[in-house]
């Protein structure tokens, strides 16, 4: 017997759905690629939702990257309250740099696991594996009532870890490969299944920014791209679910104008300064697949000897145009709301067109067939808000991502 009274997680009251809410986060979907799509008439569907029910603007969470993002939307919340800070972190007690998609380092309960105690029907559907366990803690799969699988693993998804045994043949899909848009397709194909033949009471849809790190938003292919997206709405839409539609961060050029990118070696610069490796200068767009971004990101966190001076330090680094930011931990804690003990002693930000690096001889950047494209920073912030439903939204003091799943269950429950 479900629930249907309003479902408390982390500090806000979400209602209980009469009809499915689902919140899709498109990877990487800078706003000018819905802009250049709709203005080609290749998103009706999307167009409509903008000029007839509701559209907006919201931030991302800093920084600006996929894990921290995910985790927010799924949790409600910023890093400082879920602790979900990067793709990548350096443990000081072990000297161990890790990616933190563990779920031992989540410190909040998911809204997916919070509605599934309720009684309710959860689907979590991801186009990359590295984000499936984080954002299924807390589901069980015994019961028909949970469903939570990547596109990239679905030919070995089992009904008792992922609710639902081979799900490529399920839907009857190919898996797909990991850098390409079929991945995110399969991610709008599972939906659509699961909504047909399954009716969750919730459901999360999230894809990979391989697109949109590949291709510029007037681009054919990055067209392309969302013009499919729209024909999966289309659909979704039709099936009377109360939907929103947003981000985990934008997207830019982070390259010169031969084409090469455009990077600070940082790690450089301290091994200048205070002698070779004194300071530990960590990436958190770092993950498995770097291939599109070489990891390079808008957003580094620095570990510094003790002797450090932090201020000669930040005056030294804010010579150089390419850093916006230079903060202390308790800046950052402040202005990011980020967890102290998981973003060394400073924080770095960069601009719009230029990416952070370690050192130079440590990135691989054979693999970038294109200009690089990336993220981390606050250029990278702002990202679309949509809902397919006439809403008011109040926004204190900004909307944000993470307010997803509260407008789409209370659409969901009108």
């Amino acid at each position: 017997m479900q629930n249907k009274k309003p479902i408390s997680v982390n500090g806000r009251e979400y209602q209980f759905p009469n009809v499915t809410a689902i919140v899709i986060c498109l990877d990487g979907c800078e706003p000018a690629y819905l802009e250049h799509a709709i203005a080609d008439g290749l998103m009706p569907t999307l167009k409509r939702m903008q000029e007839t029910q509701t559209s907006r603007l919201a931030h991302s969470v800093i920084p600006s990257f996929t894990n921290p993002n995910n985790l927010s939307i799924a949790t409600g919340r910023p890093p400082i309250v879920h602790g979900i800070c990067g793709n990548f972190l350096f443990d000081p007690d072990t000297g161990q740099e890790v990616m933190m998609n563990d779920v031992r380092f989540l410190r909040a309960p998911t809204i997916f696991s919070k509605f599934y105690a309720a009684g309710a029907k959860v689907a979590v559907i991801t186009a990359k594996d590295k984000l499936r366990a984080l954002l299924g803690a807390g589901l069980e799969f015994d019961d028909d009532r949970a469903r939570c699988y990547s596109a990239e693993k679905s030919d070995s998804s089992t009904q008792a870890e992922h609710g639902q045994a081979k799900a490529s043949e399920w839907l009857g899909m190919a898996q797909p490969e990991v850098y390409s848009a079929e991945l995110s397709e399969f991610v709008f194909a599972a939906g659509v299944k699961l909504l047909q033949d399954w009716s969750p009471d919730l459901m999360y849809l999230t894809t990979t920014d391989y697109v949109q790190h590949k291709y510029a938003p007037e681009h054919p292919q990055a067209k392309a791209f969302y013009e499919m997206f729209d024909r999966y709405l289309t659909q979704l839409d039709a099936m009377n679910a109360a939907i929103v539609v947003t981000a985990d961060h934008g997207m830019k050029p982070k390259h010169l104008a031969d084409g090469s990118p455009a990077v600070i070696y940082v790690q450089d610069l301290f091994d200048e300064w205070l002698g070779k490796e004194e300071a530990r200068v960590i990436l958190p767009i770092t993950d498995p697949y770097v291939v599109h971004h070489g990891a390079l990101g808008s957003f580094a966190t620095v570990y510094l000897p003790k002797e450090a001076n932090f201020d000669d330090i930040r005056t030294k680094l804010l010579t150089h145009d390419a850093i916006t930011h230079v903060l202390s931990k308790q800046e950052a804690v402040d202005q990011f709301e980020l967890p102290e003990d998981r973003i060394g002693d400073m924080v770095l930000v960069s601009g719009e067109n230029v990416c952070i690096g370690t050192s130079k001889d440590r990135h691989d950047l054979d693999a970038l067939n294109e200009p690089l494209r990336s993220h981390g920073g606050l250029t990278e912030q702002v990202v679309p808000f949509i809902v397919n439903r006439k809403i008011e939204i109040e926004t204190a003091p900004v909307l944000r991502n993470f307010d997803a799943f509260f407008v789409a269950t209370a659409a969901a429950a009108l």
